[in-house]
């Protein structure tokens, strides 16, 4: 990415249009944040985006499961740090962004809780694996977004569905995630305990319960269409 300076003004702005047209083109995500604070629309609020593929999330009250059409995707402009690292984002991107985020919030009764990162809800469903892909958001500044740090919970992939950590990303993930991972794996094991049942059975009866709910959400969406 180039420098975030005056004298790179021509490039950002080539990267920016270059990277909204690329976004728009395979509705990417609902709102994309340029690296100057600058909010665009790409999906209407009412319609979906390509933001979460495979994925499940899980509150109090509901089940997730693929949140493309239940969940907004928003992405910003950004190169993915280590934790380490300052904040890929800048003032203004983040000052958008809590703006961004507090008005969806406000609009659709959004808990904080539901305000979550690709990899806390990205799957793999053919490996049964969980945080399937890169954290892109390992680093998102959530408290200055208003957002409380949910990043530790235990993930619904593996504490409902018994999914497994994806190796790369469990050896990859900040602590914070991998402190996730560890809980929900934690999790699974008392629940095993608690049935009498050793863990690897556990998993298969959870995994099934996954199957099933893959197939009851097709045929739905097939009565639907009929």
């Amino acid at each position: 990415m180039a420098p975030f300076e005056e004298d790179h003004n021509q490039s950002l702005r080539r990267a920016g249009e270059g990277l909204l047209e690329y976004v728009r083109r395979r509705r990417c995500y609902h709102f994309v944040i340029d690296r100057f604070g600058r909010v665009f629309r790409v999906a209407v609020e009412g319609g979906y985006a390509n933001h979460a593929g495979h994925s499940i999330w899980a509150d109090q009250s509901w089940i997730y499961i693929n949140l493309n059409e239940s969940f907004f995707g928003v992405a910003f402009e950004a190169q993915t740090h280590r934790e380490d690292e300052p904040s890929p984002l800048n003032p203004a991107q983040v000052h958008a962004g809590r703006i961004l985020t507090d008005m969806l919030r406000a609009r659709y009764g959004i808990a904080a809780e539901n305000c979550v990162a690709h990899g806390q809800v990205s799957v793999s469903p053919r490996t049964r694996q969980a945080g399937y892909h890169t954290d892109w958001a390992a680093h998102l500044p959530f408290q200055d977004l208003g957002l409380g740090d949910n990043y530790s919970r235990p993930l619904p992939s593996i504490v409902l569905f018994g999914f497994a950590a994806d190796a790369a990303l469990a050896n990859d993930a900040g602590p914070l995630l991998r402190r996730a991972l560890l809980a929900a794996e934690d999790q699974i094991q008392q629940e095993a305990e608690t049935r009498g049942l050793a863990v690897d059975r556990y998993r298969e009866i959870l995994q099934a319960r996954y199957r099933n709910t893959i197939k009851a959400l097709a045929a739905s969406a097939a009565i639907q269409e009929n």
